[in-house]
């Protein structure tokens, strides 16, 4: 169990996770959270009396989305400079937070009843690096299935374009070009197969239709990346104008009756994720890898089987891209090291 000095802490580590990601606002805004927090608010206290692990449950990220969703919505112009980069003494953003708090309580304690939805479509690229060693290993096509969608920003990967090193992936013509600072040799040229279907399951779908969901989403980009903002309000449409495959329900629930189902001979069956399993618990976590390990033994080369994932490292701030499959690839291969966000990718020397 956290206890106050714990909490506070975990704003000085999303501080220098900011800064470790090249995000210089938002890390100012959670070191200035760290000292400025006190109980004289609803929101105060019940950041500072948090029961829960503070950083496994983003409790930074919940606090910097509600304010952030304030400065968007015009609500608190005291926070506008401060988003804006425009104050950056330290006293000065924590008077503009204790005011921002005092005066919007209200509005900022329901930021804290849930995770944040950092659903984030830069990271669609690297999920793409590791279908296309998919593709490389199976040569067959691919059915995707994705657990902790989100908004489903990432079930767009078969209608974004990508640039990877050079190398042009998905249609030509899609609204959303993601070009990621590729760091290393580019992926094999025409190695991508085709997607057949891509689905998804989140236990709380954002329903991006909805302005309010919409504007919620908005809220979870740090100030500090304008780019973000624009691909995100672009994929936004993209959902609008084509919906995308999106179920409710529980991600453990939903791999274990997505695999029983019967798996047409010639489609790689893949299990994707990003920046999600943290947020699972211990028992989902074990049911997943049972459900995984089970369809594992029945993979044929007809009917292969794969599991690609981004998921972090934090005692060195950045994602991993780990692929496996079966049959004949069962053990886990780190293909890349990648941003947060997607921002760059840099492939294992092994991969390439």
């Amino acid at each position: 169990m956290a206890d106050e000095a714990a909490n506070r802490q975990a704003f000085v580590i999303q501080q220098h996770f900011c800064e470790a990601m090249g995000a210089p606002i938002t890390a100012r805004i959670c070191a200035a959270l760290a000292v400025s927090l006190d109980r004289s608010t609803r929101t105060g206290a019940r950041i500072l009396d948090w029961l829960g692990e503070p950083t496994t449950d983003a409790l930074p990220l919940r606090t910097v989305g509600g304010l952030h969703a304030l400065d968007l919505a015009g609500r608190a112009p005291e926070l506008n400079r401060v988003f804006a980069g425009a104050v950056v003494a330290p006293e000065a953003v924590r008077a503009v937070l204790r005011t921002a708090f005092a005066a919007h309580d209200g509005a900022l304690l329901p930021w804290l009843d849930g995770p944040p939805q950092t659903n984030e479509a830069g990271r669609s690229a690297v999920l793409m690096t590791g279908l296309i060693e998919v593709t490389r290993r199976h040569g067959l096509p691919l059915d995707l299935l994705e657990i902790g969608s989100s908004a489903g920003l990432n079930l767009l990967i078969d209608r974004f374009r990508f640039d990877l090193g050079g190398v042009g992936v998905g249609p030509a013509d899609s609204p959303v070009v993601i070009r990621p600072d590729w760091r290393g040799a580019p992926p094999a040229a025409g190695v991508a197969g085709a997607i057949r279907s891509v689905h998804g399951v989140e236990i709380a779908p954002v329903d991006v239709r909805d302005p309010a969901a919409a504007d919620r989403l908005r809220a979870y980009v740090w100030a500090d990346n304008p780019d973000r903002m624009e691909r995100l309000t672009r994929a936004i449409d993209m959902i609008r104008a084509e919906p995308v495959a999106l179920e409710q329900g529980d991600a453990a629930d939903w791999v274990e009756a997505r695999l029983a189902e019967p798996q047409p001979a010639g489609v790689v069956r893949v299990l994707m994720h990003s920046v999600v399993w943290q947020y699972l618990g211990a028992e989902r976590q074990a049911r997943i890898t049972a459900a995984m390990a089970g369809a594992a033994a029945r993979a044929t080369p007809e009917r292969p089987l794969a599991w690609v994932r981004m998921e972090p490292d934090r005692v060195i701030s950045e994602q991993q891209l780990w692929v496996q499959s079966w049959p004949g690839h069962g053990e886990p291969v780190k293909l890349a090291r990648a941003q947060a966000h997607g921002a760059w990718i840099e492939p294992s020397p092994r991969s390439c």
